[in-house]
């Protein structure tokens, strides 16, 4: 059995993929507060990437500028696998915007399937008209989020 929070246990869908006991509350507001949680977290991103890319310029006396790859994709797959299976479970962004992100049985992400989850996001940003899975999808699930085994939910109270 696992601790899915503070929830009161009422029955949501007969869907295989969802805790059962989740109530409705667990997940109004889910996707406005995702697309917030994404700003928020890109701005971090693209800020450590930058200061990133500073101090490596620095360091290597800018022959690093030349050499090496882009540094967002890195940032952003240790970002989101450290922070959502960190004890919060969820990104600096999905905690201001009052969400978390679990497996589908209700515990916590581990770092690669959390890491795997942002990379399939990003990828999905390349293919907008995916994210109209969710708006047909029962607990408002993305498709990188049914393909992670992953739910996204509001904080319990």
């Amino acid at each position: 059995m696992s601790n899915l929070g503070q929830f009161d246990r009422v029955a949501v869908s007969n869907a295989p993929y969802l805790p059962a006991n989740l109530p409705p509350a667990a997940f109004s507001g889910v996707l406005m507060r995702r697309v917030a949680a994404f700003f928020l977290d890109f701005i971090l991103v693209s800020i450590f990437s930058i200061a990133i890319w500073f101090a490596l310029a620095l360091l290597t006396f800018g022959l690093s500028v030349l050499l090496l790859p882009p540094i967002f994709p890195f940032v952003a797959f240790f970002y989101n696998g450290l922070t959502v299976s960190g004890p919060n479970m969820a990104t600096p962004g999905m905690r201001a915007m009052d969400l978390e992100l679990r497996t589908v049985d209700g515990q916590r992400v581990p770092f690669l399937i959390a890491a795997a989850h942002a990379v399939l996001f990003y990828f999905s940003t390349m293919f907008m008209p995916i994210f109209l899975v969710a708006l047909v999808t029962d607990g408002k699930r993305c498709l990188h989020d049914i393909l992670a085994g992953v739910i996204m939910t509001r904080r319990p109270a």
